[in-house]
């Protein structure tokens, strides 16, 4: 991986939206291997291939069923699985750290890379955790960001993640800490996620179904989290998508995957919603 970012084209600093991502893809539940594969290889070709290729994207596989009835195992496994990320986080971290120190001493051995993250569904579990390990790991202040850009899409992690008194703040405030912006990508018409909100063990609302529970989140009541924010992307799914198939339509549909593109690129919030780009027009209700 650091060998292919090092192949990468560099860019002058103000150029940073044309620089080159590693981005680390994290599935969701019920995914088997080849699913997940297969997965992978489409959204590669999608936003990782051919003129326009964003850079270099690495899937992290971690064990689900493969079974709609597994959900709460694959909780047990999320959770499990995210000392693997953590690790591979870390050295990331450690890495960055020294391009940066070497950049001191020879602006020609910058980075020529930026690290993003994908995370879908369940997947967000499992970079939630993995995140605030690392967070502990590095003793807390850091001098980089880890993560340039991390899209949290139909994220299955509560809603209020990221605010003060919220059951997993703590993972929230790691994770906002680590990451320059988090981008989360919901829809209210995502009906395996209020399947998921209902069960007992998880009463919360899911992001990935409603949203942010406060615009800006309040990690601290004086100093509102500001690179967190979200896009409902109902708009983009026609009526024909059912409840059960938007759960995983954000990296089919062009709209989407138009936003995802620029998301990575790293275009200010404002100019995406003055391009349209965080609005589609396939729904009516959207």
């Amino acid at each position: 991986m650091v060998t292919a970012a090092d192949k990468f084209p560099a860019h002058d600093p103000a150029e940073n939206e044309k620089q080159s991502h590693v981005t680390i893809l994290v599935h969701g539940f019920n995914q088997t291997f080849a699913k997940a594969a297969r997965f992978y290889q489409d959204l590669c070709a999608k936003l990782f291939d051919g003129p326009d290729s964003l850079g270099l994207c690495i899937l992290y596989d971690w064990p689900s069923r493969g079974s709609a009835l597994g959900y709460e195992p694959d909780r047990s496994h999320a959770r499990l699985c995210a000392h693997d990320l953590t690790d591979v986080l870390s050295a990331l971290f450690d890495w960055l750290v020294e391009k940066q120190q070497q950049t001191i001493s020879n602006p020609a051995k910058a980075c020529k890379a930026k690290v993003s993250l994908i995370a879908h569904s369940m997947g967000n579990y499992v970079v939630q955790k993995a995140m605030a390990a690392a967070w502990t790991r590095k003793n807390q202040p850091l001098l980089v960001s880890l993560i340039n850009q991390l899209l949290m899409v139909a994220a299955d992690v509560d809603s209020d993640l990221f605010d003060m008194g919220g059951p997993d703040n703590n993972d929230g405030n790691a994770v906002a800490n680590l990451t320059y912006r988090i981008t989360a990508l919901y829809s209210g018409r995502d009906s395996v996620l209020g399947a998921s909100a209902g069960l007992k063990h998880f009463g919360m609302r899911r992001l990935g179904r409603t949203g942010l529970s406060k615009r800006p989140p309040l990690a601290d009541p004086a100093s509102p989290t500001d690179n967190v924010w979200d896009v409902d992307c109902s708009s983009f799914f026609p009526q024909e998508v059912d409840s059960a198939a938007i759960h995983g339509a954000y990296f089919l549909n062009d709209g989407t995957l138009n936003l995802i593109r620029h998301v990575l690129r790293g275009l200010d919030r404002g100019v995406l919603d003055s391009l349209g780009y965080t609005k589609g027009a396939a729904w009516p209700g959207g």
